[in-house]
């Protein structure tokens, strides 16, 4: 199975975020996924000014009497916890990434009749915004409404 991240309003490459009562503002700010358990290991950073960004992760889905399990590369799992890291951070001029917040895309808010066709017909897409009100970037968890997942076809 493979899982899409279709994500648009991005936030632009410069915000504001506040930080101990304070305000940090982040320049030439980039999103990518993160590898499971290496943080360091991005899948195709995104410049944060970007129209919109994709990611396509091979992933395995297995059924099992509690539902359907997906593991791969890029999907976290704490505590039973399915989910994918997008993470935020700036691009230094010799192109080191330096995060500084992440979003979880949990993939156990998924609806299950969504996630057993994606498991069958072999593509989960999830479609999401990257800007919240505030007009920073996106963090902590997301969950529907706030991402719509759907199942299509690998072909």
């Amino acid at each position: 199975m493979r899982i899409r991240i279709e994500a648009v309003d991005l936030p632009g490459r410069t915000c504001s975020v506040p930080v101990d009562g304070g305000v940090r503002v982040y320049g030439n700010l980039h999103v990518a996924v993160q590898r499971r358990d290496r943080p360091a290991e991005l899948l195709e950073p995104q410049p944060g000014d970007a129209a919109s960004a994709t990611w396509t992760l091979e992933c395995a889905a297995v059924s099992s009497p509690a539902g359907t399990d997906v593991t791969g590369p890029y999907v976290q799992n704490r505590l039973g916890r399915r989910f994918i890291y997008l993470s935020w951070g700036t691009v230094d001029d010799s192109g080191v990434f330096t995060m500084f917040r992440r979003a979880k895309l949990m993939l156990d808010e998924v609806p299950a009749d969504v996630l057993a066709d994606a498991a069958r017909d072999g593509l989960l897409v999830g479609r999401l915004g990257l800007t919240d009100p505030s007009g920073s970037p996106v963090c902590a968890r997301v969950v529907p409404p706030h991402i719509t997942w759907t199942a299509g076809s690998a072909r």
